[in-house]
């Protein structure tokens, strides 16, 4: 029997642009298509590429209904079937004639050109899982067959955001734990940092925390994660922000494979809304697969000519690799060091063809205070200016706003004073 899985967009809202929509990936399924013209099967290969695609095994064959039918009346059916069509009568007589080939647990996904909705309570009642109007375009499909695994009532899939620097020495890594705590502290969404610096990391230094077990645990032990077994690496820094620290020794050589992270990452999707990624400064199978595979992305950069350089390649490999989302973002970082020369902001979008979100000044004073006693910057100067700028870049990482503070009562510069003690 053929499941159902969501409603048409006939009965929903319209959905968000790719810019703005979270399309969460699916998981190891096989998907067949059966196509008619060569302007869907050119869509849905697209799709395959797709880094949300990543973990299928897409396979496409023209000759749309007929063709699917003869196919599985001696092989079994896939995860997925996507059927294109073009007529009403032959799509529901097609169906029947499907579903008697058809194993148990088969989803079907219909690209069809007739925008009815009594058709569509028809394919639903039938089993149809979705329905795609054409003419469709990589988006469409990917979204459709995404989807299909992530229902409504099920627990909402985490949003990646890797944060790298353009070049070694920039703050990337301070940057990324300051935002992850205006994440957890202003959008009040649970986060987890996880430090892929293993060898040098500093977030267990930034957050104050020293935790006998990290992230190394479980990459050197894949067949042992799963979710109790990174609650139980995870440091709590906060009550929204978690952390998976990095050894920061030497005892051993973190030599890893393309898909070393995995299983790491999977993991921490189907338990945290929010993953902050620290990348290192390294050009690796693991760290490119890391990038590529994040939902959104941050490039930390200094005002200078190398910077500009990696910035500039960075953006060109991910916007060629990630056709389907939108362009890194990337924030200018210690601007205004004095007597050195810079290149001005206004040179450095010029070149990228896009704007810094913010520029953060050079103050080692309380940046280096920060470092020093292991704490964030609004933990030491709430009201500093780069506060602001952490937010900003928060709110547009995960899309979300601040989330309003509860009116203060008689008791609250009490508690805060507390809270800073």
């Amino acid at each position: 029997m053929i499941s159902y899985a969501r409603q048409t967009q006939e009965e929903q809202p319209e959905a968000p642009t790719a810019v703005e929509e979270h399309i969460a990936p699916a998981p190891r399924v096989s998907v067949q298509a059966f196509c008619e013209t060569v302007e869907t099967a050119a869509a849905v290969q697209s799709a395959g590429e797709d880094r949300r695609l990543g973990k299928a095994h897409l396979k496409i064959q023209m000759g749309g209904m007929a063709a699917a039918i003869e196919a599985y009346r001696s092989a079994p059916t896939p995860n997925v079937i996507v059927l294109e069509s073009d007529g009403r009568n032959d799509l529901l007589t097609g169906l029947d004639h499907l579903a008697t080939v058809c194993d148990a647990g088969t989803r079907v996904v219909v690209i069809g050109r007739i925008n009815d909705v009594m058709l569509y309570r028809e394919l639903v009642r039938r089993g149809v899982s979705d329905y795609v109007l054409a003419p469709v375009g990589a988006i469409d499909v990917v979204r459709s067959i995404c989807n299909l695994f992530s229902a409504p009532e099920a627990k909402a899939v985490g949003r990646i955001i890797a944060v790298v620097g353009a070049k070694g020495g920039v703050g990337a890594s301070t940057i990324s734990h300051n935002v992850a705590w205006a994440i957890a502290r202003d959008l009040a969404m649970d986060a987890v940092v996880a430090d892929l610096d293993l060898a040098f990391g500093t977030a267990g230094l930034d957050y104050n925390q020293d935790p006998p077990q990290g992230i190394a645990d479980a990459v050197f032990s894949p067949d042992r994660v799963d979710t109790a077994f990174i609650d139980r690496l995870l440091s709590k820094c906060t009550d929204h922000l978690s952390l998976l620290a990095a050894p920061a020794t030497l005892d051993r050589v973190y030599d890893f494979g393309t898909d070393a992270f995995d299983a790491v990452f999977d993991t921490l999707r189907s338990t945290m809304p929010c993953i902050v990624l620290d990348i290192p400064h390294q050009w690796s199978g693991w760290t490119k697969r890391a990038l590529i595979g994040a939902d959104d992305i941050l490039i930390v950069a200094a005002p200078d000519l190398a910077n500009l350089r990696n910035t500039k390649n960075l953006f060109d490999l991910l916007k060629a690799s990630r056709p389907n989302d939108r362009p890194p973002l990337y924030c200018l970082n210690q601007v205004g060091v004095p007597k050195r020369p810079e290149i001005a902001a206004a040179e450095f979008a010029k070149a990228i063809e896009s704007q810094p979100v913010v520029s953060i000044p050079f103050e080692p004073q309380i940046f280096g205070s920060a470092a020093n006693n292991g704490q964030m910057i609004a933990e030491i100067s709430a009201n500093h200016k780069s506060i602001e700028m952490f937010l900003q870049i928060a709110q547009r990482l995960t899309g979300r706003s601040e989330t309003k503070k509860q009116k203060s009562s008689l008791l609250s510069p009490l508690i805060e004073k507390l809270r800073g003690k």
